[in-house]
């Protein structure tokens, strides 16, 4: 009888737990939701807004992947305040990590990509320590939001959206922009660009890896899976896109000549 009393008190306790190590993704499956962490989460667009592509690249992973899963998007922020709260945490995440960083939890994306300026070709900014002084767009939710004036003594101007940045480096109210070199090279090569193709090497070099909660076996195995459809050609096609809608957002806005 003491025995059976031991085990019946265990019970609150045992429970829980092999709750806790049941996988993430049967959890979405069942609310036919999955939550997926984001760097940043743009705002969400409302009728009669100006639309603007998002500066983080990885929203097209998270639609991809909630695509692949049959499940509805919910986006949230990689905070750590978030992940303290139970029930509300990322199923999986999406974030940048120091390649040297990665470990064997983390599921390569196949991108990457560091901080690059891009300035009008008769520039004399030169250098990155150059940028001391000198006005820089970045756009709302950048990884380099802070390191441009911590690191080089620039004057950052934060922009809403990435269109933003560039076309302010157009009109004259910024010297140079910066953003992910993957995207920017891309830009760059569209005849319109070629005016505003000086720039700086780039810096602070970033993997995009996909972490899944808790690790389990079954949700990791789904998670690579969907990652592996993640090849050149899918990321030849992503980056196309985003550059292409990206340039013409800046066309559409771009009502004043270029600085001269």
């Amino acid at each position: 009888m003491r025995a059976l009393h031991r085990f019946i008190l265990l019970l609150p306790v045992c429970l829980p737990m092999a709750a806790a190590q049941a996988g993430v993704l049967d959890d979405a499956r069942r609310s036919d939701a999955v939550r997926i962490g984001l760097d940043h989460v743009p705002p969400p667009y409302k009728g009669g807004m100006k639309f603007r592509t998002p500066e983080n690249i990885a929203t097209v992973l998270a639609d991809d992947l909630a695509a692949q899963w049959k499940l509805k998007t919910e986006l949230q922020p990689n905070t750590p305040e978030r992940a303290a709260l139970k029930g509300v945490r990322p199923d999986v995440m999406l974030t940048r990590v120091d390649p040297a960083q990665a470990d064997a939890t983390m599921i390569a994306t196949g991108y990457s990509a560091g901080g690059m300026a891009i300035m009008r070709t008769d520039t004399t900014i030169r250098s990155w320590d150059d940028l001391k002084g000198r006005t820089v767009c970045v756009s709302t939710g950048s990884p380099y939001v802070g390191s441009l004036s911590g690191r080089y003594g620039a004057i950052e101007k934060v922009m809403p959206a990435p269109a933003d940045a560039l076309l302010a480096v157009r009109t004259g109210q910024c010297d140079a922009a910066v953003h992910d070199d993957t995207l920017m090279k891309a830009l760059l090569k569209l005849p319109e660009w070629k005016k505003f193709s000086a720039q700086l090497a780039p810096v602070s070099r970033q993997a995009l890896v996909l972490q899944v909660r808790g690790n389990d076996p079954a949700d990791l195995a789904s998670a690579r899976q969907a990652a592996a459809r993640w090849n050149d050609a899918f990321w030849a096609s992503a980056i196309k896109k985003w550059v292409n809608n990206v340039a013409f957002e800046v066309y559409l806005d771009q009502n004043v000549p270029d600085c001269h």
